[in-house]
């Protein structure tokens, strides 16, 4: 990218007669209205990204000069000088103001053109602002002027003394439309409001008057009420119905359904159907009734129609539903390389979408992993260092399982029940194996289409996690009895997990936002209680157990919070910041509590989401340096466990931005972005120097990376390829890596330093990092 931008002059293409737009300048208008007023101006006119223009100059050029036959989608055309467009953005600059209550404004623009470069200014004349004298309204249909002197305060923008504004007098509009169309006028169109406005007044004032039709040859407006039969037909999955003999039921004398794909109970659906008998029509509840049933994720196409029952005010309704084919089952896999170390993945997840005709979703979650170390000369398919396997069910349930009564049909979203059960083999050979058997109950629920509550009040863990004996007595004679006691254990944990996310509804937007996500998990309280009153005994350690085992008592908390903020177009600027901290309580190893957090309950730094430049499980904690531990054979066993703490704090800024609209077919998307953070021990632990957290010096001990990458965006899913280079690593007393990246001479000398102090590992300036799906 350095050399694209160093080597592309934005005007050194173009003709003697072609000026490349550099600047533009909105002037004259009032800042709370500036943004608004930008984005009138045409976008041809307006200067070019940087990069994008590169990027196409790259691509379409030859000789000096713009090819005959270009690639369009790759960066951006140049956006050339147009006066027609220059004029254009003035009339609709005007207009906008014109809107916003300037009925006298006017606007001029100023174009400056040297060296093929092109600076327009538009300057705005906005005159005074009219302001509201009277509002009025004529509705000769008495039953919808009651209805809308009725609701009118709700929602109306219009008042006298402020200033006129055509966004509140269109408010108005479709407030009033969707008033009366949810509340039985069914045939209201929005041709029936007019609002006219008498600006003819002195002192810069203006009379608004709103006026409701009534329909051509009638004196009022009819309103339609849902008729006592409701008839949902569910076709097959290939939608056919023909020669098929249908089940039938009805529920609650009103609801009455034909399934000829013989696989759905009513009852559950009939919870998401809104149109209650003798009800007025509802758009609104219309529209619930659609993103409900589609929620379930068992239909493919569904269409509401109404019929006019000739002889009342009556609409029959009619629902006609296709589903998802019931079954799917997807194959994953990946290779992954890193550090003198490569394996793949491997995985399968079988769906049943509609498990006992109600919606209930089975997954079942297969997954292998292997991983070789081929450090110091070995093949490829080196020794293997690490064999993963993972078994995971879970069964969600479209509404919450409690023992006592909930609302039956929820407005603002499906809750959901899911019984979760997993399993995780894990074999280190020569250091550590672990076996981790999980089982929970979770409820999911909107309290409105921002707010999401995820509590898991059961969550039941039993973990068997075995140091290899040799390798345990080795690093015991080099003092590390705080690593042993943290993974060669046998534990049991009863735990609740509450997690709150704010605006995740709105992660795939271009919109201005803050998301927010914080979890808290607690630890043994149940236990813990239970210990005080029974006074368990104590092991030889300290601990208390329960039937034989230990069991855990904490707090552990972490905050997601980003702000993502629109640069207009495809791109796009987002700010993360994300701390935790686990803190050990009650059922602890003496002084040293520490110990009493097994590892998977720790945080890691790095990864594909985090501090990008180091492989997950690689950095920290503090200024840990691999080569405290004194012998290769130890270094390698403990490679990716001994590198987490009690505390985290990770964040992030990324840029994001349009490359290509077509690339293989997907849109070809580009990142950069810079991170930074670490982890750090509670306390002093003995065999990982530094890596405390101290207050005053953890700014010092924080990690910083920049890199690149590129989203290639299928619609459905992201492919992710991104590219981390370190800048500031924490573990060296000279933190400034980046000084070697670009010298391969320093960057070798580097490595090979590296190398004699901490082999077998191996030291990488980048790290390469393939996902699914957007980072955050």
């Amino acid at each position: 990218m350095a050399v694209i931008l160093d080597g592309c002059s934005g005007t050194r293409y173009l003709n003697e007669d072609q000026a490349l737009v550099k600047d533009v300048k909105l002037k004259g208008v009032d800042k709370e209205l500036r943004e608004d007023a930008s984005l009138y101006i045409q976008q041809d006119i307006m200067p070019n990204s940087r990069f994008n223009l590169a990027l196409f100059n790259f691509f379409n050029t030859r000789h000096g000069k713009y090819k005959t036959t270009r690639l369009k989608n790759i960066g951006e055309a140049p956006h050339l000088l147009d006066s027609s467009l220059v004029d254009i953005s003035t009339r609709e600059i005007q207009k906008f103001l014109v809107y916003k209550g300037y009925f006298k404004a006017r606007v001029t623009n100023e174009i400056k053109v040297k060296k093929k470069k092109a600076y327009i200014t538009f300057t705005a004349e906005q005159g005074p602002a009219f302001s509201i004298r009277n509002f009025t309204y004529e509705i000769p249909d008495t039953t919808v002027r009651s209805l809308y002197e009725k609701n009118r305060a709700g929602f109306t923008q219009i008042r006298s003394g402020n200033r006129y504004d055509a966004d509140s007098v269109m408010n108005e509009i479709n407030s009033t439309y969707t008033l009366l169309k949810d509340n039985g006028y069914y045939d209201f169109v929005k041709q029936y409001i007019h609002v006219g406005l008498d600006s003819s007044l002195s002192s810069s004032r203006v009379d608004v008057k709103l006026q409701i039709y009534n329909p051509p040859g009638k004196t009022t407006h009819r309103q339609y009420y849902i008729n006592n039969e409701t008839l949902m037909t569910i076709r097959t999955s290939t939608g056919r119905m023909r020669n098929i003999r249908p089940d039938t039921a009805v529920i609650d004398s009103h609801l009455y359904f034909r399934d000829y794909s013989h696989r759905f109970r009513y009852k559950p659906l009939s919870r998401y159907i809104f149109l209650d008998y003798g009800a007025p029509y509802s758009v609104t509840r219309e529209n619930l009734t659609y993103d409900r049933l589609y929620e379930l994720n068992v239909f493919r196409t569904l269409k509401i129609e109404y019929e006019k029952d000739p002889d009342s005010s009556s609409l029959n309704v009619t629902i006609d539903a296709s589903p998802l084919k019931r079954m799917s089952n997807r194959v994953e896999g990946e290779y992954t390389f890193n550090s003198g170390r490569n394996g793949f993945n491997i995985g399968n997840t079988y769906t049943n979408r509609n498990l006992f005709g109600g919606a209930e979703q089975l997954d079942v979650k297969l997954r292998y992993g292997i991983m070789f170390d081929n450090r110091g000369g070995r093949s490829v398919w080196g020794n293997v260092f690490n064999r993963d396997f993972q078994l995971g069910v879970n069964l969600i349930i479209p509404r919450l399982l409690v023992p006592f009564r909930v609302p039956s049909k929820i407005g603002t979203g499906i809750p959901h029940t899911t019984f979760s059960s997993s399993m995780q083999l894990f074999n280190q050979p020569g250091a550590f194996r672990n076996r981790l058997y999980i089982n929970s109950i979770t409820y999911d629920w909107l309290q409105d289409r921002n707010k999401l509550h995820s509590l898991t009040p059961v969550n039941v863990e039993y973990r068997d996690g075995r140091l290899d004996p040799k390798f345990k007595d080795s690093i015991r004679a080099r003092g590390y009895e705080a690593y042993i006691k943290t993974n060669d254990r046998r534990y049991f944990n009863l735990g609740s997990i509450y997690t709150y996310t704010y605006n995740a509804n709105k992660l795939n937007s271009y919109n201005d936002f803050f998301y927010f996500r914080g979890l808290t998990d607690l630890g043994g309280n149940t236990f813990g209680l239970v210990a005080k009153l029974l006074h368990f005994e104590k092991d030889s350690l300290g601990f208390r157990n329960f039937l034989g085992l230990r069991y855990l008592q904490y707090t552990k908390g972490e905050i997601d919070l980003r702000y993502y903020k629109h640069l207009g177009g495809e791109r796009q600027l987002v700010a993360r910041i994300n701390p935790g901290i686990v803190v050990p309580y009650g059922n602890t190893y003496g002084n040293t509590d520490s110990v009493s957090i097994p590892f998977e309950r720790m945080f890691y730094a790095g990864g594909f989401s985090g501090v990008r430049a180091w492989q997950a499980r690689t950095l920290g904690p503090g200024r840990y340096n691999r080569s405290s531990i004194e012998t290769e054979e130890a270094r390698k066993n403990l490679t990716f466990l001994d590198q987490y703490g009690e505390i985290k704090l990770e964040g992030n800024v990324e840029y994001r931005f349009k490359i290509m609209n077509s690339f293989l077919g997907a849109k070809l998307k580009g990142a950069s972005f810079v991170d930074f953070g670490n982890v750090w021990r509670y306390k002093k632990t003995q065999g990982f120097e530094n890596g405390e957290f101290r207050f005053g010096k953890f700014l010092d001990q924080v990690a910083i990376g920049a890199g690149a990458g590129l989203r290639f965006d299928l619609q459905y899913f992201v492919f992710r390829l991104d590219v981390g280079a370190k800048v500031k690593d924490p573990q060296f007393s000279d933190q400034w890596v980046v000084k070697h990246l670009f010298s391969r001479s320093s960057r070798e000398e580097f490595k090979a330093e590296y190398s004699r102090t901490n082999s077998p590992d191996q030291y990488r300036f980048l790290q390469y990092n393939f996902g699914i799906g957007m980072p955050f």
